[in-house]
C-alpha cells in the first residue's frame, strides 16, 4: 500500500507486510468458558515441586470462595488428578469436555482420559501441543476466577505453546534451595519475557525443614539464595514452603484440602 505507515496496529487491512501480533497466536476460548485470569506455574528443571504448589495455590483460592480450575499441561507426566484424589475418568458431552470437579477446583488432566493412569504418553511434541490447546478451546471450564497452568518443566514446545496459545496473565516460577537457582529461575523469567508474560514471583519449596521436637528450621538443601535472585529479576518471592511429610502423605492420599497452606496466605489474599 502507497499509503502505508508501517504500524501494523492501527491499520486493518491484511497486506503481506503485516507482522503476526501475540493475539494472533492465541486459541478462542468456547462459548461456555468465561476465565477471567490464567496463570502459569513453570520451573526451569523437573523435581522442584510445580504440581504440588499448583495444586496447593488452587486449593488454596478454593476454600478463600474463588472459582478455580487447574489445566494439567505437564502432559508426560500428569499428577494433579492424584493430588486432588480424582479416581474417575473425565467425561464429555456433544460439545465439550468436561472437567472433573473436586472439591470445587475444575480439573482437566490427561490421566482423565486414559483408561490406565500408568500408561506412559508416548507422544511427539506437536500432538502434546495439540492435546493442550484442546483442554483449552474444548474443556466446558464456566465461569472461573482463575486458571491455574500447571506446566512442564524447561522451556520447550509445550511451554512455547501456552504461552502462544493462551491468555497468560502471570507466572509463577517454583523453585529450590540450590546453587543453581540463579541459572534455573533465570531461564524461567528470560522465556517468560521473551513472550511479554508477566512474571508475578517465586515460591521456593523445600526451603528448609522444622524439627517437630525444637522448633529449629534447617536448610538441609543449603542456604537460600531465592531472596538475592528474586530482587536481582525484580520479581516478589511469593513464599518459602518447608519440608513437610504430613503435605507428602496428604497429597498421595489424594487430600490435597488437608495439606499445610498458610505459607500462601498473603498470595491467595492478593488474588481476590
Amino acid at each position: 500500500m502507497s499509503d502505508c505507515t508501517h504500524d501494523c496496529s492501527s491499520c486493518s487491512a491484511n497486506c503481506s507486510d503485516r507482522k503476526p501480533t501475540k493475539e494472533d497466536f492465541l486459541k478462542p476460548m468456547n462459548k461456555y468458558s468465561n476465565i477471567k485470569k490464567v496463570i502459569g506455574v513453570v520451573s526451569g528443571k523437573g523435581g522442584v515441586g510445580k504440581s504440588l504448589v499448583t495444586c496447593m495455590l488452587a486449593a488454596k483460592c478454593a476454600k478463600a470462595g474463588l472459582k478455580v480450575g487447574v489445566l494439567d499441561a505437564d502432559i508426560t507426566g500428569p499428577s494433579v488428578p492424584k493430588s486432588f484424589g480424582i479416581k474417575t475418568r473425565a467425561m464429555q458431552d456433544d460439545e465439550c469436555l468436561l472437567p472433573t470437579v473436586a472439591d470445587g477446583v475444575k480439573v482437566m488432566s490427561i490421566n482423565l482420559l486414559l483408561e490406565d493412569e500408568n500408561s506412559p504418553v508416548v507422544w511427539r511434541g506437536p500432538v502434546i501441543s495439540g492435546v493442550i490447546e484442546q483442554f483449552w478451546s474444548d474443556v466446558r471450564w464456566g465461569e472461573l476466577d482463575y486458571l491455574f497452568v500447571d506446566m512442564p518443566p524447561g522451556t520447550g514446545d509445550v511451554a512455547l505453546t501456552v504461552f502462544q496459545s493462551l491468555p497468560v496473565d502471570g507466572v509463577i516460577i517454583v523453585s529450590t534451595p540450590q546453587d543453581l537457582v540463579k541459572m534455573i529461575v533465570s531461564k524461567a523469567v528470560n522465556m517468560a519475557n521473551m513472550m511479554d508474560v508477566p512474571v508475578l514471583g517465586i515460591v521456593e519449596n523445600m526451603s528448609y525443614f522444622e524439627c517437630p521436637d525444637c522448633g529449629k528450621r534447617h536448610a538441609v538443601f543449603g542456604n537460600s539464595k531465592v531472596d538475592e535472585t528474586a530482587e536481582e529479576f525484580g520479581v516478589p518471592v511469593l513464599a518459602k514452603l518447608p519440608i513437610n511429610p504430613e503435605v507428602n502423605r496428604l497429597v498421595d492420599a489424594g487430600r490435597i484440602f488437608d495439606a499445610p497452606d498458610n505459607e500462601l496466605d498473603e498470595f491467595v489474599e492478593a488474588l481476590k
